[in-house]
């Protein structure tokens, strides 16, 4: 089975060939980046319309890496929700355009689904049961994973994000755009000494999270300082201090989600899971306690289309299917995904 996987939810058009078999036969990515730099953010309108330009080359792209053409695909897989609506149109339209002018299944596939499968991409690779802390620009979530499509949400960020955080924070300290990677960057320079952040909610029980708390630390701790004293290395401590205390946050839920399931497995996906320290604490602590963590390789954990031709070829295997009629949904709970009423053969690991 090809399966095509279209990903428009935000600011990056992403496409990608899977097969049932052989496993990732070719992908490509378009990242809007540069177009939404000036602005200081994503601008909805703008992010929509690059992807009804890119699209469609992008899908000719991969098919030709590929070897195959249009007539090679048995269905096609797009980003419904969530995300930015204009977007999500964008990729839904054509998907299912296509899928009807082919005649071929096309089948609507939750983004953080998407995310929270790429690891099973690789090799080696976890097995169901496992634990997800789901990290990125728009969600913190740590959720109890049975099988495809049995999640189960253990904890939620009652505020920002820790991507969220990560950008807001670096634009108070002045970085480009975008800002969590760049503040990441700037944090490998800091001297970890210097300052000392909350750990949000790690004081009570619970696996909830709070991060809107560090930003305005962060901005405090900035104003203490007189104006001609605050140089880079001044910036470079915030942002160590913040990066320290969001991984430290995420170790510890996590630790605690592990042991209050027992289970032995720590999938951790989206954006922020590419942060090199938050890899590093976890796969640490993880071993500490006899548990093993696991992580989507770097291009898997920002947007890509991969993860959604991935999770699209599971759910058609397992005889889903839906009606020519479609829409896409914004705001979409994790928790609303139902599971296929057959399960998946097991799929293969990626082919690239």
């Amino acid at each position: 089975m090809n399966v095509l996987g279209i990903e428009s939810s935000c600011d990056e058009t992403g496409v990608a060939l899977y097969n049932d078999r052989a496993g990732l036969l070719a992908q490509g990515l378009y990242s809007q980046v540069r177009l939404h730099a000036e602005f200081g953010g994503v601008v909805p309108e703008l992010a929509s319309r690059d992807h009804i330009r890119k699209a469609l080359p992008l899908i000719r792209q991969v098919l030709a890496d590929a070897g195959l053409g249009l007539g090679d695909l048995d269905g096609i897989a797009y980003t419904a929700g969530p995300g930015l609506v204009g977007a999500l149109m964008v990729g839904a339209s054509i998907g299912r355009s296509l899928a009807w002018g082919l005649s071929i299944p096309a089948l609507a596939v939750h983004h953080m689904e998407g995310h929270l499968l790429a690891p099973l991409l690789e090799s080696p690779r976890p097995d169901f049961p496992f634990v997800a802390l789901l990290v990125s620009g728009g969600h913190t979530q740590l959720v109890a994973v049975a099988g495809l499509g049995q999640y189960r949400m253990l904890g939620n960020s009652l505020d920002d994000a820790a991507g969220e955080a990560f950008d807001k924070t670096a634009k108070l300290l002045g970085l480009p755009y975008p800002g969590g990677p760049e503040l990441a960057r700037l944090a490998q320079r800091g001297d970890t000494r210097r300052f000392r952040f909350p750990r949000p909610m790690t004081d009570r029980p619970g696996l909830e999270f709070s991060f809107s708390g560090l930003k305005t630390f962060a901005l405090n701790t900035l104003a203490d300082v007189p104006e001609a004293e605050r140089d880079d290395q001044l910036k470079a401590d915030i942002a160590c201090a913040f990066e320290q205390a969001v991984v430290d946050t995420l170790v510890i839920k996590c630790r605690r989600a592990l042991q209050q399931t027992g289970w032995q497995d720590l999938v951790l996906a989206g954006g922020v899971s590419a942060n090199q320290r938050l890899r590093q604490r976890m796969g640490q602590e993880c071993a500490k306690i006899g548990a093993r963590a696991w992580y989507p390789r770097l291009e898997f954990c920002t947007d890509n289309g991969a993860m959604i031709a991935f999770a699209g070829c599971l759910r058609l295997q397992a005889g889903e299917a839906q009606d020519l009629a479609y829409g896409v949904r914004p705001r979409w709970p994790l928790d609303d995904l139902a599971a296929p009423s057959a399960g998946p053969d097991v799929a293969p690991e990626a082919g690239m």
